[in-house]
């Protein structure tokens, strides 16, 4: 079928993959928020927004609700919610957070990616001068006037407001607040009629390290490895290409 059938066939493997290993922890996040707070999504914020979330990604409905009504009937193991941070080769720092019902086999697994790959892992808290934990929301900006719905959200602390463009290259506003400003924010979006895309606490690097090609080869198959474990929540670095 010739050189191009089998590029788009490698492309769709890829994206139905990605879209695996999302919904995996999409499953996760739901699961800890219900035994949190309940699985009410009007009564649980947490449950709302990982609900959110996975609309946002076309996670199919019934596999969200499959997974609330695990949770609810406690037939679902719980699952720890662990950080670990180290060093990629070539100094780039990276923080991993992870979602496991078994942490000896997560630390073990974890550990000998980086040794493998020639990275160290740290001590927990050895990376907080690098990064910092804010609220991340995301919303398609259409024709809204964007100067005039920062002035809006200041009060709900509002630090920054960006436009970036998706893997699709559609425009998309992202706001960043402080981690302590997220209910505030998701409430002041809400009620400004914003549908939001994506609600998230993310990691976010305040300093980044300057590498070339090669280095930059290196410290993707440390990430890759990272990211293709179903403990793995999400990876952070703070590498600048």
């Amino acid at each position: 079928m010739g050189r191009a059938f089998e590029f788009r066939k490698e492309r769709k493997l890829k994206r139905w993959s990605k879209m695996a290993v999302q919904f995996t922890r999409l499953g996760k996040e739901i699961v800890m928020a219900v035994k949190a707070g309940g699985g009410d999504v009007n009564t649980n914020s947490r449950l709302r927004t990982a609900v959110q979330n996975a609309k946002a990604v076309n996670m199919p409905k019934d596999r969200v609700e499959a997974a609330i009504k695990r949770a609810v009937s406690r037939d679902e193991k719980d699952y720890e919610e662990v950080v670990y941070e180290g060093y990629a080769p070539h100094g780039v720092a990276i923080l991993v957070e992870t979602a496991t019902d078994n942490i000896n086999r997560t630390v073990a697994n974890v550990r000998s990616y980086f040794t493998k790959t020639g990275g160290t892992l740290g001590k927990t808290g050895s990376l907080d001068f690098i990064f910092t934990r804010k609220s991340v929301f995301t919303f398609v900006p259409g024709d809204r006037d964007l100067e005039e719905l920062e002035l809006e959200l200041i009060d709900a602390g509002l630090e920054e407001l960006f436009v970036e463009a998706d893997e699709e290259g559609n425009d998309l506003a992202v706001i960043h607040t402080a981690f302590e400003d997220f209910g505030k924010m998701q409430k002041a979006l809400e009620e400004a009629g914003i549908e939001v895309k994506s609600a998230k606490l993310e990691r976010v690097a305040q300093s980044f390290h300057e590498v070339n090609d090669e280095a930059i080869a290196d410290v993707n198959k440390l990430i890759d490895k990272l990211e293709e474990d179903d403990d793995v929540q999400a990876v952070y670095h703070n590498m600048q290409e």
